[in-house]
């Protein structure tokens, strides 16, 4: 009898570890910890998203798993089959699912900060605190001006709970693993050094509506930087002005006080005016080899541009496309 008793027993235990599931509702379930919860919070956090049919048991089984000393953050993801000893395991261990952080498009610090600040527990105003601050990567020979350029756009995976720092030595990883002996030696074949070619690449983003003249206008810009012409390149007005929806820079507008102002200064801006992308990264390091100093939009707003070797030249191309424009009542 007491040995049917004891079955009886090890039965109930085994079907009360493992045979406990929460509601079958056929989705998955998303749940979050916070950073620095404690049991009674993450408990809370359960009841309220998982449908647990059995509470006080799981809050048993967690007791005996020494779950309450063991509270980790992050982002779990529940399956509707998974019973409670699963459940708690994944807790328990921290065995939370990555997100996927995606980003691209961005021209400043700030609209980095608020893309990636959505996607991850770290907020916005943590992530700018921390990319502003330049005792945070001057040892990595990065300032203010040109750790934007670690964050090359792309889709990454990271673990909810990553704060600012975490990120930003992630992305360095990335940046060093980008940025292979294969790179650099071409970068040095254009007397580039990384961060440099990331200033050029941005301003090729914006130049070049069509990929396939990237490499061309990249030439373009490194024949000016050899013979010491200034870039004249109206992205980096833009980005002063911090209004890219300007189609027409304009004299006054050439006139602004500013290190980023390529019409005033020779050479490179201080960094770059956006994350450059890949595309434009390897389209500097593999520019076209050819002795055009100038380039224009075509007329019929095709995307594609005139390139000249004289200013004579480019000055007869810029006199057409600025006629279409006056055409096109398309004065800013």
């Amino acid at each position: 009898m007491a040995g049917l008793l004891i079955a009886v027993g090890i039965v109930l235990i085994i079907r009360l570890l493992f045979g406990m599931h929460i509601s079958p509702n056929g989705q998955e379930i998303i749940l979050y910890i916070p950073e620095g919860a404690s049991y009674s919070q993450a408990m809370d956090s359960i009841r309220t998203n998982v449908p647990l049919r059995h509470p006080k048991s799981f809050d048993w089984i967690a007791r005996q798993k020494n779950y309450p000393a063991n509270v980790k953050p992050g982002r779990y993801i529940i399956g509707h089959k998974m019973s409670y000893v699963e459940i708690i395991n994944m807790f328990r261990s921290g065995n939370q699912a990555p997100v996927n952080v995606t980003f691209n498009n961005i021209r400043t610090l700030y609209d980095l900060a608020d893309k990636i600040g959505g996607q991850i527990s770290a907020d916005s105003a943590s992530i700018i605190d921390f990319l502003l601050n330049s005792d945070n990567y001057l040892k990595d020979g990065f300032t203010k001006e040109t750790v934007i350029a670690v964050f090359i756009p792309d889709t990454y995976q990271f673990f909810w709970n990553t704060g600012p720092d975490a990120l930003y030595s992630r992305m360095l990883r990335e940046y060093r693993r980008f940025w292979n002996d294969e790179r650099r030696a071409k970068a040095k074949e254009i007397n580039l050094n990384p961060p440099e070619v990331s200033t050029l690449a941005s301003i090729v983003d914006e130049e070049a509506a069509r990929s396939d003249e990237k490499p061309m206008i990249a030439g373009v810009y490194i024949n000016r930087l050899r013979r010491g012409i200034p870039l004249q390149a109206d992205p980096t007005i833009k980005f002063v002005l911090d209004d890219f929806t300007i189609t027409r820079v304009l004299r006054r507008h050439l006139q602004i006080d500013s290190p980023y102002n390529t019409y005033k200064n020779n050479g490179l801006p201080p960094g770059p005016i956006g994350c450059p992308t890949i595309e434009s990264i390897d389209a500097v390091l593999n520019a076209e080899k050819h002795d055009y100093l100038y380039f224009v939009a075509k007329a019929d707003f095709s995307g594609y541009h005139h390139f000249s070797r004289t200013l004579s030249e480019h000055n007869r191309y810029a006199y057409i496309y600025q006629k279409e424009l006056n055409k096109r009542r398309i004065f800013r």
